[in-house]
């Protein structure tokens, strides 16, 4: 095969040569007559004609190109751009594992719902708007404390939307609990398993996990008996997250049969009436009308059979203070004649019960979790030495937060149920028990965390799905 090869390289042909040659036998030499007669002709064939072709080219080729040949460069490679890497915003994982301080690096965490306050505390209003905006502006800027609240909240609807999304019949209430808890700590990026850590940040109380007529304080504790989640079940999901002691407080209800759409409604509405009421000023009894009033104008058709739905009179909304999930002051979900007030910078836990079943509770069998007293001594000295020993390990890792046996499990706790007894029977902690209305019965429940800020009310743990 013959290789390629530039145009330009190719000889041309340039046609006889011109120039006179002499003949070596004699007479003209050749080619002169041609230059003679211009045409080859004698002059008497063609007459005149002769001149005229006279500067005429006699070969009838063009003469060869007299510029030099030239190279052709050879075409230049465009240089290919490389695709600068975009780099994308960090997102949630599931289950969820990402910390949020890495979802929010610049630490601005989702404000809450603003909500107005009424007209009756506008029109006693003891400063201007423009006064009241400033001040607000004060606090959110000026403490950690919003902050803290608004990053805990954050860690709530994280970690619910993948419970709502994920939680099904089948699964065990400890594994649900467990994917909760999980959850809470991962993505506070704070394991708790050092002392002192979890009073940094982690569970405000333990996960509540009731189901049907069971209505609250229920949580899946080692050595207990599995409990399966089924297609018929309603599931109240209650669970605390806290930073640096500052606790959101926040529950749903989940059901997997549509009969029960009008019991969840009926809760959903009538926290969102406590928390309309809700303001500085405002008393508790009038929260507690306005709660009543919503829950019970519904009614439910269960199997072919229609309830009312009831307040629950046995549970209480409240307010939270720090490192104590009830503050003090309670919410009634039935009308009463408390002339308590609300005050400004308070933050409330708005919840609300609706039962099918009479709305007065008994306590249930087993044990939800226990708690410090708010005053507790700082030492204590008991006849039993675990109980001390058992009484520094709460201390350390609690303080006056709830907790329950799975939690104490987790630190590596063993045989500490005669010391948690002991502590007990001194008074020293605080038992607390599950709640049930009759059996047969359902229940939902929904809350909210609630701040009074001065010139508005912010629902801190308010998301896209209530």
């Amino acid at each position: 095969m013959g290789s390629k090869t530039d145009g330009d390289d190719i000889p041309r042909y340039n046609g006889p040569d011109s120039s006179p040659m002499l003949n070596p036998t004699g007479g003209e030499a050749r080619g002169v007559h041609i230059a003679r007669d211009g045409d080859g002709v004698t002059g008497g064939e063609q007459g005149d004609d002769g001149d005229d072709d006279e500067d005429a080219d006699v070969t009838g080729f063009s003469p060869p190109a007299t510029s030099a040949s030239t190279t052709i460069p050879p075409k230049r490679k465009r240089k290919k751009h490389k695709k600068k890497k975009t780099i994308s915003a960090p997102k949630q994982s599931s289950p969820p594992r990402v910390p949020v301080s890495e979802l929010f690096p610049q630490a601005n965490y989702t404000t809450g719902e603003l909500q107005e306050y009424d007209s009756v505390y506008t029109a006693t209003a003891r400063t201007t708007a423009e006064e009241l905006r400033y001040n607000d502006r004060q606090v959110v800027q000026g403490s950690t404390f919003l902050s803290d609240y608004r990053q805990a909240a954050e860690v709530h609807r994280q970690v619910r939307y993948w419970v709502q999304q994920n939680v099904k019949p089948g699964q065990t209430l400890m594994d649900i609990a467990m994917g909760i808890d999980d959850g809470v700590r991962a993505l506070l990026g704070n394991a708790g398993l050092e002392p002192g850590d979890s009073l940094k940040a982690g569970m405000g109380f333990p996960t509540g996990l009731s189901l049907n007529h069971g209505v609250a304080h229920y949580t899946p504790n080692p050595g207990q008996r599995d409990i399966v989640l089924q297609q018929s079940d309603v599931m109240k999901v209650d669970f605390g997250v806290h930073i640096n002691g500052w606790i959101i407080d926040s529950a749903f209800t989940m059901a997997f049969d549509p009969m029960y759409d009008n019991l969840l409604a009926a809760a959903k509405d009538a926290t969102n009436a406590g928390i309309q009421t809700a303001g500085i000023d405002v008393r508790i009894c009038d929260v507690s009308a306005a709660i009543q009033e919503a829950m019970e104008s519904y009614e439910v058709d269960i199997r072919g059979e229609t309830f009312p739905v009831k307040a629950v009179r046995s549970l209480c909304a409240h307010d939270i203070k720090h490192y104590r999930i009830h503050g003090g002051k309670s919410i009634p979900f039935v009308k009463n004649a408390d002339q308590t007030k609300m005050e400004e910078g308070e933050v409330f836990a708005i919840e609300t019960f609706g039962t099918t079943g009479r709305g007065v509770l008994v306590d249930d069998e087993g044990i939800y979790g226990y708690g410090l007293s708010h005053d507790a001594p700082k030492q204590v000295t008991l006849p039993l030495v675990s109980a001390n020993r058992l009484y520094k390990t709460i201390k350390k890792n609690f303080g006056t937060l709830v907790f329950c046996h799975r939690y104490l499990a987790r630190l590596g706790l063993e045989r500490y149920l005669a010391g948690l007894n002991c502590l007990e029977r001194n008074g020293i902690v605080e038992s607390y028990q599950p709640l049930a209305d009759v059996k047969g019965s359902y229940s939902a429940q929904f809350e909210h965390t609630i701040l009074l800020r001065e010139s508005c009310k912010e629902v801190l743990s308010r998301g896209t799905d209530y």
